[in-house]
């Protein structure tokens, strides 16, 4: 959904960010700030900062920043237009239709879907109330011999469908719903000869709630020996297997670190039960690319926790290569010798669950210990082809240490010489021009980490001269006699400067409203260390001199103008028959920075 600018600025002006971080952050004043423990990252001592008057939050430990918009959406794993939306609401303000669309038609699907989605939640009241009288007993015996207590089944809406007939169309049709708009939103079934029935009966009920709370679809698992034993909602315009997960309403927030995916709905609510509240499952399809995407927006370390059986591993192995893919960090549960987690932690407890995770084997690993079964290791010539195979495995690390240490590794668990290893290595690599060879280092630095640190010490002051004039606007008139937008090298700091140097004229800078303006998470994060860095401070936080500050600004100016010119000279164009003029004249103005003299 798109949201014009106007829109954007009025739902941010008036949710005031104190009391949104407040709501889920608990803050203390100091100052003209409020500080509280960062929600992004695990910490003793509060680093995360939140300024009223800037209407922006920074976490000085983790990097993490923006305005309201950034934290209602790494907080509750939002996408930027849900954001929106939650704040418009939380300000009782009426959130407009798709620009573009044909008015309409998109209220008539918003419509829709407002009333699948109420159909929805009369149906999980009416599963849920059915678990607990005289006719649902089955269902509750079922979910007590699983070891679920009331509040379980409070939380997750568990309930129970009748046997046979159609109960809940009835149901429905007293709420004043359509035979139509029941069997739209997936709860019943028309067929000539039996006419309208329900669409679950004799199962108990599993409610699939999205991110936003609200009731999309149902699964349902037979009692007896009845087929399917699983049967999920039909899509629907709310409802889409692919673009969900059981149990992400609640791992969201969880804040684990990582994420669980297990196979079943009673694996998730048995890990919830026991603290685990990042499990989530698929809806009974294999794990998709748009479910990993969902689960990114959550952590980076992705713990698959399947089955051993022949079913389970190539699930795994689907999912690997979507974890892959999607850049994120995989590992597998070992449960050896239990089926699943449920099992698991009734017999071992939560504390060694814990621990299972904690050592969850890695993907390499994982896919070593699946290919064992395919070769003879007892056997010289199926055991040499084996470690061939994982060499091949090993030179498809492209990060030259990650590839050493599990090179290391797989020598030690083995039991293959080191050398011989890496040798073997480096030859598939050289051969079939997967990687670089592995080498050792000692105090080696990568290109790319040599790249990272010029980069920085090329934009600090860049970040610097922009960080003292939001704190002190007045001195932009001294500034911009020297430096300008265009004299800084950095296209985000160029553009931010842009604005700034515009809103400040107009005697309307409002920080968050420029962050507002981007829409990329890290752009926000390094805009917002922009608005909330102490510069007129030294090495010991004492407030500089104005002899130490007229001195720091003018080391940053004659600093952005240095690399201005070196950026022009890199710019010219050799073939011109004026290049070396043109270079000459950039190096006097280099030099003659050494003796300008800077007045604000």
């Amino acid at each position: 959904m798109f949201f014009s600018d106007d829109f954007i600025e009025e739902v941010r002006s008036r949710n005031d960010i104190v009391d949104v971080v407040g709501e889920r952050v608990h803050l203390e004043r100091k100052g003209s700030n409020h500080f509280g423990l960062c929600p992004f990252h695990n910490e003793k001592s509060p680093s995360f900062s939140v300024q009223q008057s800037k209407q922006i939050f920074h976490c000085f430990g983790c990097g993490e920043g923006g305005n309201v918009f950034t934290f209602l959406m790494k907080y509750e794993n939002m996408t930027f237009p849900e954001a929106v939306k939650e704040l418009a609401h939380r300000a009782g303000m009426e959130v407009p239709s798709d620009d573009g669309a044909d008015p309409g038609r998109s209220q008539e699907l918003r419509d829709k879907k407002q009333t699948l989605l109420a159909i929805n939640r009369e149906a999980a009241r009416y599963y849920y109330n059915k678990l607990h009288e005289e006719s649902g007993a089955r269902g509750l015996e079922y979910f007590r011999n699983r070891g679920l207590n009331d509040a379980v089944i409070r939380h997750f809406g568990l309930g129970f469908a009748d046997t046979g007939g159609a109960p809940l169309t009835k149901y429905l049709r007293s709420k004043g719903y359509s035979d139509a708009q029941i069997i739209e939103a997936g709860l019943a079934t028309n067929d000539e000869k039996r006419g309208i029935y329900d669409k679950f009966w004799n199962r108990v009920m599993f409610p699939i709630i999205d991110t936003g709370n609200r009731v999309i679809g149902f699964g349902g698992r037979v009692l007896g020996d009845g087929k399917p034993k699983y049967l999920n909602s039909p899509e629907t315009p709310v409802f889409d297997k692919g673009r969900n997960l059981y149990g992400l309403n609640y791992a969201k927030n969880a804040r684990a670190g990582n994420v669980i995916i297990c196979e079943g709905y009673m694996d998730v609510i048995a890990m919830h039960s026991a603290g685990f509240t990042q499990a989530v499952a698929s809806l009974g399809t294999a794990l998709t690319q748009m479910q990993v995407n969902l689960l990114k927006r959550c952590a980076q370390d992705i713990v698959l926790s399947y089955d051993s059986d022949e079913a389970g591993v190539k699930a795994a192995k689907r999912a690997i290569g979507l974890i892959r893919e999607a850049g994120l960090r995989g590992r597998v549960l070992n449960l050896a010798p239990y089926k699943d987690p449920d099992e698991f932690i009734k017999n071992e407890g939560r504390d060694a669950f814990a621990e299972r995770v904690k050592n969850a084997e890695s993907i390499y690993f994982f896919e070593l210990r699946v290919a064992e079964k395919d070769y003879d290791l007892n056997d010289p010539e199926g055991r040499t082809a084996f470690i061939r195979e994982a060499a091949r495995k090993l030179s498809d690390f492209e990060e030259p240490i990650e590839r050493d240490n599990y090179i290391a590794a797989t020598a030690d668990r083995y039991g293959v010489p080191l050398e011989d290893l890496r040798h073997m290595v480096a030859d598939i690599a050289a051969r079939e021009g997967i990687a670089a060879p592995a080498r050792r280092r000692s105090t080696w630095k990568s290109p790319e980490k040599k790249q990272e640190e010029s980069e920085e010490k090329l934009l600090k002051p860049q970040r610097m001269i922009l960080t003292w004039i939001s704190d002190e606007p007045g001195l932009l008139p001294g500034i911009e006699k020297y430096i300008s937008p265009d004299d800084l090298t950095d296209e985000l700091y160029r553009s931010v400067a842009v604005r700034m140097f515009e809103d400040i004229k107009k005697g309307d800078l409002v920080p968050a409203r420029i962050i507002s303006a981007y829409q990329d998470e890290e752009d926000q994060k390094r805009i917002a260390a922009i608005f909330d860095t102490p510069v007129n401070a030294g090495k010991d936080n004492s407030e500089l001199s104005e002899s130490e500050r007229r001195r720091a600004l003018e080391v940053l100016i004659k600093d952005i103008k240095k690399h201005a010119y070196e950026k022009e000279s890199r710019m010219l164009d050799r073939a011109s028959p004026d290049y070396f003029k043109q270079v000459v004249e950039i190096r006097k103005k280099i030099e003659e920075l050494g003796t300008m003299k800077i007045e604000l």
